[in-house]
């Protein structure tokens, strides 16, 4: 089990968002530790985030199969809040330390 040296927060992201900033504002310096996305529908499950006005990372793409995925991520962001955005057919529990 791992152990972390600070509690961890963790947002819903909804199906069919755009750029949800994660955090109640978010900022530089916000960590992303993992995402966990459940696929409902496979043709619209793509899943993206940004770390802050940055350009997208494709977490799942489209057609990705129907299920539930743990992604790490690990990763602190360095140009403001980080961003989700879900497809009609994904939804996302984001866990880290949102500001």
């Amino acid at each position: 089990m791992a152990t972390y040296p600070y509690a961890t927060d963790y947002e819903t992201v909804a199906a069919s968002q755009t750029d949800q900033v994660l955090g109640p504002v978010g900022a530089a310096g916000d960590v992303l530790e993992k995402l966990i996305v459940s696929v409902a529908t496979a043709a619209t499950s793509t899943v993206s985030i940004k770390d802050g006005s940055g350009s997208a990372i494709v977490i799942t793409a489209a057609n990705t199969p129907i299920g539930v995925y743990s992604v790490l991520i690990g990763a602190r962001s360095t140009g403001g809040a980080w961003k989700v955005t879900t497809g009609a057919g994904a939804t996302v529990l984001a866990v880290g330390q949102f500001k």
